[in-house]
């Protein structure tokens, strides 16, 4: 897998992502580019883009950087039909502070603005 897959870049962590999920890079850019959803992610001007495609749930979460240009930094999928159950306990402060400072710390690494 290549970082540059026909119009988007993705990172290294998106393309580890995506072999260890056993996700084509063609299925991740499909659903980027025809999502059946789309909402606004965790990170400030991220996305995550929903597909339901060849019997899985596609879920990728992407942010254009400063050029333009959308980035793919993680993707996952399920298979249609789980019932995703909360794993995420929100009382778990430790565990709510650890998902904002990892969140907080890949926008700055990834999408450096220039003063």
């Amino acid at each position: 897998m290549k970082n540059k897959y026909l119009d988007i870049i993705f990172t290294n962590h998106a393309i580890n992502r995506l072999h260890n999920r056993g996700i084509s890079q063609s299925d991740a850019w499909e659903t980027f580019k025809h999502p059946d959803r789309v909402i606004e992610g965790k990170i400030a001007g991220s996305k995550k883009f929903y597909k339901d495609l060849k019997g899985k749930k596609i879920e990728v979460v992407a942010q254009p950087n400063p050029k333009g240009e959308w980035v793919v930094f993680s993707c996952w999928s399920k298979e249609k039909g789980y019932k995703e159950k909360s794993y995420k306990n929100p009382t778990n402060e430790h565990y709510n502070f650890l998902e904002r400072f990892i969140s907080n710390l890949l926008g700055k690494l990834l999408f450096k603005r220039k003063n």
